[in-house]
């Protein structure tokens, strides 16, 4: 049954996250990330990516209110979280990829950024989702290393932006 701030999208409902939540999107995320930047990056910097993240990280953000999961049969398929004028995560579980969970988390992302922030909204895309990104709009701006990270392998990013709209 949905509930207040839910959305349905065939099977797939989107909600806020909750408390509870933690281990689901530490899951995603780690699975997210064998599977779908192999190809991007180093199997060093795949093995560390997660550096000293943890459930109790995610359950943390969560704690926020800004972050949104995607669910299909009760399961956590994928989630995004934002902050004003930045789409800090979005990762999705390889097996959904493709079938636009993606671009339907990033329009939720873009929104809660957008929140309160008259701005360009600004994310750091991995290598292999620059791609999905230009599709959305994003422009490149620059390049870094990914900075919400938490040790590990420095993992390299594009620097994004979607101007503001209007």
């Amino acid at each position: 049954m949905a509930g207040t701030g839910d959305i349905l999208l065939g099977d797939i409902l989107l909600r806020p996250a909750r408390a509870g939540d933690g281990p689901a999107v530490f899951a995603v995320t780690h699975q997210s990330v064998r599977g779908l930047a192999t190809g991007a990056y180093s199997s060093a910097q795949i093995e560390g990516w997660m550096g000293a993240r943890t459930p109790a990280f995610y359950e943390a953000l969560i704690t926020g209110g800004r972050m949104v999961v995607a669910e299909r049969d009760g399961v956590v398929v994928g989630f995004v979280d934002a902050d004003p004028g930045e789409v800090t995560r979005l990762f999705i579980l390889p097996e959904v990829a493709g079938a636009g969970l993606g671009r339907r988390l990033l329009e939720v992302g873009i929104a809660a950024a957008r929140a309160g922030h008259d701005g360009p909204i600004r994310l750091e895309s991995t290598r292999n989702a620059e791609g999905f990104y230009r599709r959305h709009g994003f422009e490149p701006v620059g390049i870094g290393h990914f900075s919400h990270g938490l040790g590990g392998e420095p993992i390299e990013i594009v620097q994004m932006e979607l101007r503001a709209a209007g």
